[in-house]
């Protein structure tokens, strides 16, 4: 880990990776994980596909560019970080995985790339620890992982986009099964159970205990097919800012399926760029 950090930060000095040279053989997507799973056998090769030039970065607590990158590289632990991919997407410029990690500890993560002429340009994601399995014994990476349903990716964003808009924002509850298969919803979140009883539980369990969850703005909305992911700002436990990165699966116009993670944005002293969460 330690020898591909220095690749890293020679291909910074060197301006190695141009779009010249990209392999344009494979797609967005093959590339991010690719890159992800350099992780795992520290091949150098998928470094090349990040644009050492432009690599605009949100991850708060890493420094902005592909020097930045290099650095968390450089102080990885003696057995490096390791990375599984259980999703990966593809919609437009933007590639978007749901990943099992070894980063200092054992995390969920989501990813989000964005690319520029075959390059990764920008990189957005939310970690946070792995837990034990739900109230439904349901973990946070299991669950269906087929894409399928192309023709209504434009569709299915719009349904989760007025999901998290009407419901979970402007609390319309009455909508609630207008999005969600009242017959079939499956859970992954580690603290709520399945079905729209779980959801109804834990909701109450929240305004009992004084909690909030409290969801303020949809900043990207991400799709292929039958998957969508969310981006979300808010408010989360006892009023912190939090990131919500969500993954919902739909079947025949309704969600069926989610995943999500949950973090808190640091305040701004503690960021290493100047980027924002967003």
């Amino acid at each position: 880990m330690k020898y591909l950090s220095i690749i890293i930060l020679s291909f910074v000095l060197s301006g190695f990776a141009t779009a010249q040279s990209v392999n344009k053989d494979i797609s967005n997507k093959e590339k991010v994980v690719a890159l992800l799973n350099s992780f795992n056998t520290g091949d150098p090769t998928p470094i090349s596909y990040i644009n050492p030039n432009k690599y605009i970065q949100h991850n708060l607590a890493v420094g902005d560019g592909l020097q930045g990158f290099g650095e968390v590289m450089h102080h990885a632990p003696a057995g490096g970080f390791k990375a599984n991919v259980i999703r990966a997407f593809e919609d437009g410029d933007y590639v978007f995985t749901h990943t099992e990690y070894d980063f200092f500890g054992p995390k969920a993560g989501f990813d989000v790339f964005r690319f520029e002429d075959g390059l990764i340009v920008e990189h957005w994601d939310n970690l946070t620890a792995t837990t034990p399995v739900n109230p439904s014994g349901r973990t946070q990476f299991d669950g269906a992982t087929e894409i399928n349903d192309l023709k209504k990716t434009k569709a299915n964003k719009k349904i989760v986009k007025g999901f998290v808009e009407k419901v979970i924002i402007n609390h319309e509850m009455d909508k609630l099964t207008t999005y969600i298969n009242p017959e079939q919803y499956i859970q992954h979140n580690p603290e709520i159970a399945d079905g729209l009883e779980g959801f109804g539980a834990a909701m109450k369990y929240f305004a009992e205990q004084g909690l909030v969850m409290e969801f303020t703005k949809v900043h990207k909305v991400l799709g292929e097919g039958n998957f969508v992911l969310t981006m979300s700002e808010g408010k989360f436990g006892q009023g912190e800012p939090t990131a919500f990165y969500d993954l919902f699966r739909l079947e025949n116009g309704q969600i069926v399926e989610h995943w999500d993670v949950i973090a808190p944005i640091p305040p701004k002293t503690e960021w290493k760029n100047e980027n924002g969460k967003f």
